[in-house]
């Protein structure tokens, strides 16, 4: 039943992969030109269906196929067929499209359209066409682009290239027609099909000297990193094991009346449960789980092209997700079990759910926006329903699977010390020993291994620029676990030598508060670096980068509790304890 599920799943993805066409045409076949969305050039994501400007369609109003995968529709993708009749190999000369009526609304609209220099956007065989609706004069008139001159370029019997030029500027007057018209011409080109989407990637930008040199810069920084911490963990534990060893041979009136300190005074309550263990098993289960996601997805991104297919990231995306649900109900059962949970269908309720409610709470806001404003962002009520059915039947079961497998597997603690009846008083300590300062200090080097390429992900997403080095982004991971598994047994370190064992939430808190650097950043890059505008694109933006934001902190969090905790089993584990 279960592999039933998911095959569904990859049913309704089915569009990341490949598309139904294989773009292989004979001589006068049709090709579809799509008219996907219209909105202002500096707020992308404040989009909208090309038709809701008063344009009119083409003579042509028969078509073969349409197709709508689930990552589109989530994406705002939302193709209407132009009515432009299109052949493979057919030249076309100026032939008219149609003709629209000037009135005062009509007007105002294309105005408005044009002062807020609105661009729109055309997919022709899966190619990407952009262009602007119209210009305004040196005196600040509008005029409006009517002839749509299509240059074409094949390679034998597939579509290698589109270029469209506009020309014929016409001047918006009340009470006139506007008669729009448009032209085909095919080339013959040398360009390899599955090159043809190099013209859309800006390899100077995406591949300039800073992206490298912040790459070398962080790898520098892990290697420095993890020796400094091995360095210095393994002098400062060899000191202390033999402190405690020779304390070991004192008497307990000896030993009462020596100077005791440091990590091993706490070995009976540092596996202790810690407060609210089904939150956080939750948390470390949903945060191990979406960087298994990221690994995948970035892997397959990397050597399947998934920018060639229209909403395949977020297609792939999901589908991985669900596939890997398993994962988090294993790494959060297993730890509550260690825990010594009693409420574990709480705590698989919390895990498999925690994610998929924080994007619906996200998800919600923004369309309440996006309906007012009728924008294609708006999330068709069919698709709420794919994925409302995908979190109910394949990801909720999966992860029960994966909570009963890793209670039953990997459920014992195994604990390398007793925990003490009595939980130990935790003694003053200096300020920068507190859990809050470890905190916030240990967000700093894991955002700063990061955010060189968190500037080209948001100018990918922002802008106007198609993400394909996926290659640095994985590279780029891997260096944040590292630097992150690090950093946090540092702190821990430090937390359980001033005798604090409140490590879990406290490792967890610590990786998790790279999310709030990468916030501020984000609110950095909206005044400095955007120049957007209006109630939607503000809210579009904060909303999704706190989710983001959250998610990265999540990520991180479990990575770091997860790096800490087998840190001390493997401090905890070659003492003598009596």
């Amino acid at each position: 039943m279960l592999l039933t599920l998911v095959g569904l799943v990859l049913f309704l993805v089915a569009g990341a992969v490949g598309d139904e066409h294989n773009h292989i045409y004979n001589e006068r076949d049709e090709v579809v030109l799509w008219m996907n969305t219209i909105g202002p050039y500096r707020n992308r994501q404040e989009t909208y269906p090309y038709f809701s400007l008063p344009f009119c369609r083409g003579p042509k109003t028969t078509i073969e196929h349409t197709h709508e995968t689930l990552g589109e529709a989530l994406q705002g993708i939302e193709l209407q067929y132009s009515g432009i009749d299109i052949r493979f190999k057919v030249d076309v000369p100026k032939s008219p499209i149609c003709s629209i009526s000037t009135d005062q609304s009509v007007l105002n609209r294309l105005k408005d359209a044009i002062n807020d220099q609105y661009w729109y956007q055309m997919y022709l065989d899966d190619l990407l066409i952009w262009s602007e609706v119209g210009e305004l004069s040196k005196t600040k008139e509008p005029y409006i682009w009517t002839h749509k001159s299509f240059d074409i370029f094949y390679h034998g019997n597939q579509i290698v290239k589109v270029t469209l030029s506009n020309s014929e500027l016409v001047p918006l007057k009340l009470g006139g027609t506007v008669g729009f018209t448009y032209s085909v011409k095919w080339y013959a080109s040398d360009i390899a099909f599955e090159n043809r989407y190099d013209q859309y990637l800006d390899f100077m930008f995406f591949r300039h000297r800073i992206h490298w040199f912040s790459i070398f810069n962080s790898f520098m920084m892990v290697l420095f990193l993890v020796a400094l911490v091995f360095m210095i963990l393994l002098k400062t534990l060899r000191r202390d094991y033999a402190r405690y060893n020779k304390e070991d041979g004192l008497t307990d009136l000896d030993r009462e009346l020596g100077d005791e300190y440091g990590w091993k005074q706490v070995h009976g309550d540092v596996f202790r449960q810690p407060d609210h263990p089904a939150l956080l098993s939750s948390l470390v289960g949903t945060g191990a789980h979406v960087a298994l996601v990221s690994c995948v997805v970035l892997f397959l991104a990397l050597t399947n092209r998934l920018y060639t297919e229209r909403g395949g990231f977020v297609s792939i995306a999901i589908f991985v997700f669900a596939a890997t649900a398993p994962v988090n109900g294993l790494i959060g059962g297993s730890l509550y079990a260690q825990m010594s949970g009693k409420r574990w269908i709480r705590q698989f309720l919390l895990g498999s759910t925690l994610l998929p409610l924080l994007f619906c709470s996200v998800a919600f806001l923004v369309n309440l926006i996006a309906v007012y404003y009728h924008t294609s962002r708006a999330i068709p009520f069919l698709t709420m329903l794919a994925v409302t059915a995908i979190v109910l039947f394949v990801i909720i079961p999966l992860n029960l699977v994966g909570t009963v497998l890793g209670r039953n597997l990997c459920g014992q603690a195994n604990y390398p010390c007793r925990v003490h009846a009595v939980p130990r008083p935790i003694p003053e300590k200096k300020w920068f020993m507190e859990p809050f300062f470890l905190i916030l200090l240990a967000g700093i080097l894991p955002f700063g291994s990061i955010f060189i390429e968190l500037y080209f992900i948001f100018t990918s997403f922002w802008a106007y620029k198609i993400y394909f080095v996926f290659g640095f982004t994985l590279l780029v991971f891997l260096l944040l676990i590292a630097v992150t598994s690090s950093v946090t047994a540092v702190g821990t370190y430090f937390l359980l030598n001033s005798e604090d064992y409140r490590w879990q939430w406290t490792s967890f808190l610590s990786g998790a508060s790279i999310s709030v650097y990468a916030y501020q950043y984000s609110l950095y890059y909206f005044i400095f670096k955007t120049k957007m505008s209006g109630l939607f694109q503000t809210t579009f933006f904060f909303s999704y980068m706190a989710l983001f934001c959250i998610c990265l902190g999540i990520t991180c969090g479990a990575i770091g509790y997860l790096a800490a905790s087998r840190f001390v089993r493997k401090i905890y584990s070659t003492v003598k304890v009596d």
